[in-house]
């Protein structure tokens, strides 16, 4: 009986020790995790993180916070999971320099529901295979020949959309143009018609990305879903012509990324499923479509209130006209010499930028700013930390194109395009739709908002709050 109760009191004595080694131990790992508050479970703080960018001013979250908590990094929890927020140009050093390292590339779960093959595409692996295969005129280098496609085009929707027209309502028409261009560039489709078919679609798919993973008939999320499947429908379709096309030798192994997608194998000699294709171009064409249109109706509305600024963008575009032969398309050099518009198209992207931040996924342990961040916490880095705070840009909310000429802003200041080795590959390819988009609209008018008061709202991507009606007044040359 003693040795019974020696043996209990010892077993007492080591739960309580132990009890104590681990209550000391997880006061100690809580005591370096980031400050912040997650809330309710699974909602969390989402509604104010969505509602700020409703409201027109996304940053407000983010500043908020690094107020309260005296920290450039902070925890919190948005869209279904708790994350840790890293803010500043050093966090953006920080997370692009570690890429694959001690981070990797993630997406919320609404994602990987609404694109069933993202569950790959996200890991490290997968992105980094799938840029290896992106086809060669993504580059700087091979896109310098589509540029007279895109001028084409562009000519073709202005024509159509825009001439003879004492109206117009800007956003439906720029993501007409971007979504037409991607569709010729990517997937050689480029009848109105076909093009309309699946184009609408891909706001919804948009909004649904960036909302709560609820999956009833009513909300964005349920929507987006119904949007990708009808969308890849179509993508399916287009896929299985294409590789009729191939076998018959209709079709060039060389036209657009489609093809190359088809063609190419990995590195084990396989080749893409067609469900996986039809979901790589699936997100290409999200990425042409949305942020590029935001961009361009951006940059409508600020020349709009900036007559300044639209003088010296118009200025530059009608000397580069000038000394262009009837019907001569736009090449390379021209692009280069649009140095005034691109800076008022950065400043653009500084202001609103299309994507308002990403996401990543701790792969070990480690301190930053002495902070623990844990393996697997999910990481989330905003462009507004640095796109709208005094630090890296004077007077943020202020319009100064001059910010973008000499050195340009602070390096991981300017952050529209992401950076490191998840850098944009589209980021060369917006560029070059951008500039062909303001050459064409300079050149042919001077406009005026309709609504002097109306805002940029962000869900999740800038958009006018009433879409950007304008008044157009055709030039007399």
């Amino acid at each position: 009986m003693e040795i019974f109760c020696t043996s209990l009191l010892g077993l007492f004595l080591l739960f309580i020790s132990l009890s104590l080694h681990l209550l000391f131990r997880h006061q100690s790992t809580a005591g370096n995790l980031p400050p912040g508050h997650t809330g309710l479970p699974f909602f969390g703080e989402t509604l104010e993180f969505l509602s700020t960018g409703w409201k027109g001013h996304p940053e407000k979250f983010i500043f908020d916070r690094i107020s309260k908590y005296s920290s450039n990094v902070f925890k919190t929890n948005i869209l279904g999971s708790p994350k840790v927020v890293i803010c500043g140009s050093a966090g953006h050093k920080f997370l692009f320099s570690n890429e694959n390292k001690l981070v990797q590339s993630w997406w919320p779960s609404n994602v990987n529901k609404i694109f069933p093959s993202s569950t790959q595409t996200s890991s490290k692996e997968e992105a980094i295979k799938f840029r290896k295969i992106l086809p060669n005129f993504l580059r700087v280098d091979a896109l310098q020949r589509y540029i007279g496609v895109m001028d084409q085009m562009a000519g073709r929707h202005f024509a159509a959309d825009w001439d003879d027209k004492d109206m117009v309502v800007v956003l439906p028409l720029t993501k007409k143009y971007t979504f037409w261009v991607a569709c010729r560039l990517f997937v050689s489709v480029e009848d109105p018609a076909h093009v309309a078919r699946f184009a609408d679609p891909f706001g919804v798919l948009v909004r649904g990305v960036m909302s709560l993973p609820v999956n009833l008939p009513w909300t964005p999320f349920n929507r987006a879903i119904k949007a990708s499947n009808f969308i890849r429908k179509e993508l399916l379709k287009i896929i299985n012509q294409r590789k009729i096309d191939l076998a018959e030798g209709k079709a060039s192994p060389t036209q657009d990324i489609l093809s190359h997608l088809l063609l190419t194998s990995d590195e084990d000699g396989n080749f893409m499923k067609d469900y996986d294709v039809a979901d790589k171009i699936l997100g290409l064409l999200l990425g042409g479509h949305d942020t590029a249109s935001a961009a361009c109706a951006t940059i409508v509305k600020y020349l709009a209130e900036l007559p300044e600024v639209y003088d010296g963008v118009y200025k530059e575009q009608m000397e580069i006209a000038s000394l262009k032969a009837p019907g001569e398309l736009l090449n390379w050099e021209d692009l280069q010499k649009m140095k005034y518009s691109w800076n008022v198209a950065c400043e653009c992207l500084r202001l609103a930028p299309p994507v308002p931040g990403a996401f990543r996924e701790a792969l070990t342990d480690f301190m930053y700013n002495g902070f623990l961040i844990p393996k697997g916490w999910k990481i989330y880095w905003s462009v507004n930390s640095t796109h709208k705070n005094p630090e890296f840009f004077a007077e943020p909310q202020k319009f100064d194109a001059s910010r973008f000429e000499s050195d340009g802003p602070a390096p991981y200041a300017f952050v529209p395009f992401g950076g490191g080795p998840r850098m944009c590959p589209g980021k060369e390819y917006a560029r070059l739709e951008i500039l062909v988009f303001m050459h064409h609209l300079v050149k042919r008018f001077r406009w005026e908002k309709l609504n002097p008061k109306e805002k940029i709202v962000f869900n999740p991507t800038p958009q006018p709050e009433e879409g950007l009606p304008i008044r157009l007044f055709p030039h007399k040359h």
